[in-house]
């Protein structure tokens, strides 16, 4: 009975992980054209930027293999969204003030975010990158 029971809840799961196969959200994994970058003060702040945040704030996504299996690609497709809704490096038509906020999260490490650093530990930045990540992003401000 046991057995039974077990090999019942195992093909439901793989049922229901097929049947959310078919749903279409998060599929679309296009990069939109890119319009305008930042002024950016050198190429290694765009270097870093690139690293740490251009995945979700950018039309430079690079999609993991993950963003094609729902229901991560669920989650994968709301935050670049989301994301990007905020602000893009390759859209750039930013507001001083909104230059100042990111500064300010950037500041207290709100950015990148911790579920998206546990897959993409490259993107952690040293304090020293950093500081020179914060520095040059000041210098698009003026």
């Amino acid at each position: 009975m046991r057995k039974k029971i077990t090999l019942f809840l195992l093909l439901t799961a793989i049922a229901v992980f097929v049947v959310l196969q078919l749903v279409p959200y998060g599929r679309d994994h296009t990069n939109p054209p890119i319009v305008a970058e930042p002024k950016w003060d050198s190429p290694a702040t765009r270097a870093l930027a690139k690293r740490a945040c251009f995945d979700c704030h950018s039309s430079e996504t690079v999609w993991p293999w993950y963003a094609n299996i729902a229901p991560a690609s669920w989650l994968v497709y709301r935050d670049v969204v989301g994301a990007r809704a905020e602000f893009s490096f390759s859209d750039w038509n930013i507001k001083p003030a909104r230059l100042r906020r990111i500064v300010s999260v950037l500041n207290a490490g709100e950015m990148p975010p911790k579920q998206y650093l546990l897959l993409h530990p490259e993107a952690r930045l040293t304090a020293d990158e950093k500081a020179k990540l914060l520095a040059g992003m000041e210098k698009i401000l003026q």
